[in-house]
């Protein structure tokens, strides 16, 4: 399971921007694991988190696809990629935007550049397979933030969206999200199809960080 991806959405918490943002992201690079790690982090710590954890995979929290000009308070993904970004999340269910946007950022990042596009549902899923991103995310949003995983919740949403995806491209990669924060969590999604996971609160919420992505690994 040395592809498997244990990817961290800092979001906003307050125990992850700023400086808090570059400790929790040394604590990710500290860890121990074969695993992916990859921290989805605020633009405004982009450059910061970096820095602080140069070995660490370091991804946007979304992207807008515009170039250089008048497109004030858009995310240009070329000055992201210029700044260290390798990657981005788009269509967070707490940042939704439609499937053209999505398409349209796909044609403008460059080869290499990892995109996650999450998606409720299997059917938007689906759709957003058939764009060819570089991973495909479920998040029930009803389950984001709760204490339950998804994969104990609704484990056929998970096992669904993996042959759902796979119908439609063998290239996309599947992720689940949505109360994910166990090493138990993490190992029942990769065995409903998935290639890992995306969550945020728990970790960015732990009392001790690195215990918990220490976990999270665990049986990997």
């Amino acid at each position: 399971m040395s592809d498997s991806l244990i990817v961290v959405n800092f979001k906003t918490y307050q125990t992850a921007h700023g400086a808090s943002a570059e400790d929790l992201a040394r604590a990710m690079g500290s860890i121990d694991t074969e695993a992916r790690m990859i921290a989805a982090v605020s633009a405004f710590d982009l450059s910061a988190v970096i820095a602080a954890a140069p070995g660490l995979e370091v991804w946007c929290q979304h992207l807008d696809p515009v170039g250089f000009g008048s497109n004030t308070g858009w995310l240009n993904p070329a000055t992201a990629i210029e700044r260290g970004a390798s990657g981005t999340l788009i269509n967070h269910a707490e940042h939704k935007v439609s499937i053209e946007h999505v398409a349209m950022l796909l044609d403008q990042v460059p080869e290499g550049f990892d995109v996650c596009a999450c998606a409720a549902d299997i059917e938007e899923a689906r759709a957003l397979s058939a764009l060819c991103p570089n991973f495909v995310a479920v998040e029930p949003p009803e389950l984001i933030g709760g204490e339950v995983s998804v994969t104990s919740a609704d484990p056929a949403v998970v096992s669904g969206t993996a042959e759902a995806v796979r119908e439609v491209s063998e290239g996309v990669g599947v992720l689940c999200g949505a109360g994910v924060k166990t090493g138990l969590d993490v190992s029942k999604a990769i065995g409903l199809g998935t290639s890992g996971v995306l969550l945020a609160s728990g970790v960015t919420m732990a009392e001790d960080p690195v215990a918990a992505l220490g976990d999270l690994v665990s049986q990997l």
